[in-house]
């Protein structure tokens, strides 16, 4: 199975690099050079993409995460079976597709007729990221979804709930995403406006992924063009 690795927070970022680790070292790198996150569905098509092959199965690219998506399905890896997503720092529950470049690339794929999975992984703060943990979980969720009908015009959306070291394994749960907005505050400073929303204080709506995911669970939602 050929499979497309990319994410949104660059191709040196270490949730791509534990996304390789989940897939046992497969799949084919085609990332940004450079951090995009929140850069939604933008893409680059008035000036040249410089995509610089640093190895033989790894390439970085000076665009958005959908131009990785584009270049690797038509460009630069034959016959592709999924593109993979992330694993992003970040939370991309509910409405944060519509912003997330993460999982854009994904819905990229899916327009273009080709599979793919999202996969964030939610800060609950102070708590840092465990990539050898989200690692393991991501490997669990491949495994399921790798097996589980897709079809056609439909995509994965995976996130990864930020547990205390030590505690049980999450379960995987899939669930339908949140319509409920941000919250959405700004700090005024002058001529200046700061945003400072609350992410772990938005609407948890029973059964939806911010409520699964913020619960302690693995959050899986497939999500239509």
């Amino acid at each position: 199975m050929t499979l497309i690795l990319t994410n949104d927070d660059g191709i040196d970022a270490p949730g791509i690099q534990a996304l390789q680790h989940a897939v046992k070292g497969k799949g084919v790198i085609v990332a940004p050079q450079t951090h995009l996150s929140g850069c939604s569905h933008q893409v680059t098509t008035h000036k040249p993409i410089h995509v610089q092959q640093r190895s033989e199965f790894t390439y970085a690219v000076a665009g958005t995460p959908v131009d990785c998506t584009r270049l690797a399905l038509s460009q630069l890896v034959q016959n592709p079976q999924w593109v993979l997503s992330g694993i992003n720092a970040g939370g991309n529950l509910g409405v944060d597709i519509h912003i997330s470049g993460t999982v854009a690339a994904v819905r990229e794929a899916a327009i273009l007729g080709i599979p793919g999975i999202a996969i964030s992984h939610w800060i609950k703060r102070p708590l840092v990221i465990d990539w050898q943990v989200a690692s393991r979980w991501t490997t669990r969720v491949l495994g399921e979804l790798f097996q589980h009908p897709t079809p056609p015009g439909t995509f994965w959306n995976v996130n990864l709930p930020h547990l205390e070291p030590g505690s049980p394994e999450p379960d995987i749960v899939f669930c339908k995403p949140s319509t409920q907005p941000l919250p959405v505050n700004y700090v005024v400073e002058g001529d200046h406006y700061y945003y400072k929303g609350e992410y772990a204080k938005r609407d948890r709506a029973p059964g939806t992924d911010v409520d699964i995911c913020f619960g302690g669970s693995i959050a899986v939602t497939l999500l239509s063009l």
